[in-house]
């Protein structure tokens, strides 16, 4: 497994691989790997000859009061594990690299603005958040050329945002969606997961059933989709989360409406001081 710093080194190990006919795919993360970032190799694994993964914790993703300085970095422990799920080439830039000339973080340089689809859910909560993926997922899509990017289900926003700018901007990237990766409680796996104490995790795990529950009200003929929501909303907050939102929505994140056949429930809450999101697709 190479182990790689710079863009003009990446570059050239990928141009040769390139030249050889290989198939190249892309694994992008910020660390802290999970059994979910290694599964999101594996099948990168089977659909490409070549896995690259990149580790970058990328500031313009951050915003104000948010845990960019806190965020773990674990890169030796990622390192061991990308080596045994035999991923071909870690990809670690500094900051300077992903944003060079830049001040701090990459938003006095061109950024990547996704309208419409980055505007609600997470985009209200989290003001620039989506520019920030935007841009950094574009810039490794130039660095790596990869024919292929695996990204996960979890990040449901954010995985159509890639999605519409990929068709956009006329990316020759075919982006592939890996089913959420959950802990046997339920409990959707991610990196911020390590922040809750064990009993937290126990706790956190209600979510998910919460989904569940909300998903089997409408398989089974409910279509009040504002009541459904509200209704949810107060049982999580009554079991000790505040609540940010719970949105029935179709599959494009559009409002969800009678006619809609193919569905997807997000919600995203705080348990203490973490941020939880988690989703369920739905289809009728």
């Amino acid at each position: 497994m190479q182990i790689i710093h710079t863009i003009s080194e990446l570059r050239q190990i990928v141009s040769n691989y390139k030249q050889a006919g290989q198939v190249i795919g892309l694994v992008p993360t910020m660390g802290n790997l999970h059994q979910g970032h290694l599964q999101l190799v594996e099948m990168a694994h089977s659909k490409t000859d070549i896995v690259i993964c990149s580790i970058f914790v990328n500031p313009m993703q951050f915003g104000e009061g948010e845990d960019f300085g806190q965020y773990p970095r674990t890169l030796d422990s990622d390192i061991d594990k990308l080596k045994q799920v035999a991923c071909d080439i870690v990809y670690v830039p500094a900051v300077d690299e992903m944003y060079p000339e830049s001040q701090l973080d990459g938003r006095d340089q061109t950024q990547v603005i996704v309208p419409g689809v980055s505007d609600v859910l997470d985009g209200v909560s989290r003001p620039g958040h989506f520019t920030g993926v935007a841009t950094i997922v574009s810039k490794l899509f130039n660095m790596v050329q990869p024919d292929k990017a695996i990204f996960g289900e979890k990040d449901y926003q954010q995985l159509q945002i890639i999605r519409q700018f990929v068709r956009d901007l006329c990316f020759p990237v075919e982006i592939i969606a890996h089913p959420i990766v959950r802990e046997a409680s339920g409990l959707a796996m991610s990196s911020r997961n390590g922040y809750l104490s064990n009993v937290q995790k126990q706790q956190a795990a209600f979510l998910y059933r919460t989904l569940q529950i909300l998903s089997d009200q409408i398989i089974n003929g409910l279509r009040d989709y504002s009541m459904l929501e509200k209704q949810t909303e107060l049982q999580i907050n009554k079991q000790g989360f505040i609540c940010d939102y719970v949105k029935i929505c179709s599959s494009d994140l559009s409002p969800a409406g009678e006619k809609n056949h193919n569905l997807v429930i997000l919600l995203a809450a705080y348990l203490g001081k973490t941020r939880l999101i988690d989703n369920i697709q739905i289809t009728l």
